[in-house]
């Protein structure tokens, strides 16, 4: 009953593990835009979806999933964390100014209508304005930097089980 429970537990570590990761990320997001007060940016925005699929995916790997399946779902939670992490590594650099981007654009010149219409469809928050740092890493930075080793973890366990056969 032990080593079932054991190879039951460990066999579903690895997508729990990351499923869990991106959900703490997602809550991390939320809880710094709803009770912190730092608004996203469109990019910002767009680095989140990656993360709700692999929750999803990871759960689905975790508890109704086994062998193949198990590996492909896990397999496509490191493809959509390499996602967001190009999403992350791409709105840094749009932070740092090397990247150009859309949500980060001046406004330009042109009739009153113009310029109006600049403005009401401006994100609230510019995607080249760094709101909050740790360590001089933004948010988009440690989004990255998470992403790529969960990616890294998920690429891992689904190998893992490519070789077992399973």
């Amino acid at each position: 009953m032990v080593a079932t429970l054991q190879r039951w537990a460990g066999a579903r570590a690895i997508p729990l593990l990351v499923a869990a990761a991106s959900a703490g990320l997602l809550l991390g997001a939320y809880l710094s835009q709803h009770v912190g007060g730092l608004h996203p940016c469109p990019l910002c925005l767009i680095q989140r979806y990656p993360h709700f699929a692999v929750f999803g995916l990871g759960l689905v790997a975790a508890i109704v999933a086994g062998g193949r399946a198990r590996m492909a779902l896990l397999a496509l939670c490191g493809l959509a964390l390499l996602v967001t992490t190009g999403y992350g590594v791409y709105h840094v650099g749009v932070e740092q100014g090397w990247f150009a981007s859309a949500c980060a654009a001046p406004m330009s010149g042109g009739t009153i209508e113009d310029i109006r219409a600049q403005v009401m469809n401006a994100p609230l928050t510019r995607c080249d304005e760094v709101p909050w740092s740790l360590i001089g890493v933004s948010l988009a930075g440690w989004n990255a930097i998470a992403s790529v080793i969960m990616a890294a973890v998920a690429t891992f366990g689904a190998s893992r089980l490519w070789r077992a056969g399973s």
